[in-house]
């Protein structure tokens, strides 16, 4: 076990010393603590420390650890609210207004709600992809051709 501990550190101690960005194994502790990995072990190595720490998913949402806080995070009040109202909310995307659009502005924490409905109204047809679409995909759409 101490072998084990020992090389680890040693691991570590080398690892950080290196120069060049990692944009292999993401941010997360183990990209901090081993910022420039060189080899195939050293990779596996900040791979295995976020994803065993639990803490590369904090530092996504939060924007710690090396990571940039992402623009949208998707809550359960939204999806609730989004699968609830698919028929009025694709209406009111379509003419770019409305209280459903208003609302699901401020459950997502924007502050720009004109731009955002005027946003959504220019990607109608790629949020609403199809008449049968899920709401799981309207959510994607919104958040991968809006914000």
């Amino acid at each position: 076990m101490k072998k084990v501990l020992l090389s680890i550190v040693a691991v570590i101690a080398l690892g950080s010393t290196a120069m060049a960005a990692n944009t292999q194994t993401g941010c997360g502790l183990g990209a901090e603590v081993i910022k420039s990995p060189d080899s195939a072990v050293l990779y596996a190595l900040q791979a295995t420390t976020n994803g065993t720490s639990g803490n590369q998913t904090f530092g996504i949402t939060s924007g710690t650890s090396g990571c940039e806080k992402t623009k949208f995070v998707m809550n359960e009040r939204a999806q609730e609210f989004v699968a609830s109202n698919m028929d009025q909310l694709s209406k009111e995307i379509a003419i770019g207004h409305g209280e459903s659009i208003d609302t699901l502005a401020e459950l997502l924490d924007i502050a720009d709600k004109v731009t955002f409905s005027a946003s959504l109204q220019e990607n109608y047809n790629s949020i609403y992809t199809s008449k049968d679409v899920k709401m799981s995909n309207v959510l994607d759409n919104i958040s991968t051709t809006t914000l």
